[in-house]
């Protein structure tokens, strides 16, 4: 009798072994899984998982991954050749408009110089206004078809803020006297450094100007100070807080001041995060305030 118990036990001992053997061997397994599956995604590469157990159900998981894999990239390469078709279309709309929208401004301005009654030059007026509104949607267009160009994986390196945001305003300058627009200036004299990529920083630069030209009642002022922090503000009398809170979203337009935001500060808002950086915006006594800071 105590053999045969014995025996049992043993038996009983070795099927334990075998189980948390068998337990081990499957989570390393799913271990290695999950470590290659995150790689993969992580690094975006054309690697399969790979695993080293034999077991038919944990060689399943693995093959079932690998299809899904295959799958997404299959989808990812459509998207992306759907984005480049789609942008070449609306390039090509964006400058066909361009080309009879210049004409058409052209013709308007040899009107204005000709002797014309106040009815003509009332509906010239008109004419003008539309056409810059079609001008500027067709930008806006063309700003659409650079936004599908917005890649995560760019190159970043150590550049100045200071120098860059000063390059930017005075490239603007002209623009900002042409608006009468009267600048104010703060731009701390320590050397700001910041990882981040060049062009997206003027293009960031460049969108929240734009979107200043757009509201500002004749005053603009920009501040960098010693923590990194730019802040953009201005009047605008046809925001508010409300609308505020809605700025970066694409498209939006301010009902009183019968005008879209466009794509621009969408965009900036983009590039900002892809530099892992924070942008915001707040309003406050009748001033729009928006706040870039890279880390």
């Amino acid at each position: 009798m105590n053999i045969d118990l014995l025996l049992i036990i043993l038996v009983l001992f070795l099927c334990c072994i075998l189980l948390v053997s068998k337990i081990y061997i499957m989570k390393k397994s799913i271990k290695e899984i999950e470590d290659s599956f995150s790689h993969i995604i992580k690094a975006d590469t054309n690697n399969i998982v790979t695993i080293a157990s034999m077991d038919k159900n944990i060689k399943s998981l693995a093959i079932n991954l690998n299809n899904e894999l295959i799958n997404l990239r299959d989808q990812k390469l459509q998207y992306k050749n759907g984005n480049q078709e789609l942008k070449k279309i609306i390039t090509n709309i964006s400058h066909d408009l361009r080309t009879p929208l210049t004409a058409i401004h052209g013709y308007i301005d040899l009107i204005k110089e000709e002797q014309i009654g106040e009815n003509q030059k009332q509906y010239l007026n008109i004419i003008q206004k539309k056409s810059n509104e079609l001008t500027e949607l067709t930008e806006q267009l063309f700003d659409f078809s650079k936004a599908i160009d917005i890649d995560i994986a760019i190159k970043k390196e150590k550049c100045c803020i200071n120098e860059i945001l000063e390059e930017t305003l005075i490239s603007y300058y002209s623009i900002l006297r042409e608006k009468n627009i009267i600048p104010e200036v703060l731009i701390c004299k320590e050397k700001i450094y910041r990882i981040v990529n060049y062009n997206s920083l003027i293009r960031i630069f460049e969108n929240v100007l734009s979107n200043v030209f757009k509201y500002s009642n004749g005053n603009f002022k920009v501040e960098l100070k010693k923590n990194g922090m730019i802040t953009f503000s201005n009047k605008a009398t046809s925001l508010d807080a409300t609308t505020t809170q809605k700025i970066f979203n694409r498209y939006f337009s301010v009902e009183n001041a019968k005008e879209s935001t466009g794509i621009g500060l969408s965009i900036a808002k983009q590039l900002v995060e892809l530099n892992k950086g924070n942008i915001y915006a707040n309003y406050k006594e009748g001033t729009l305030f928006i706040k870039i800071k890279f880390n």
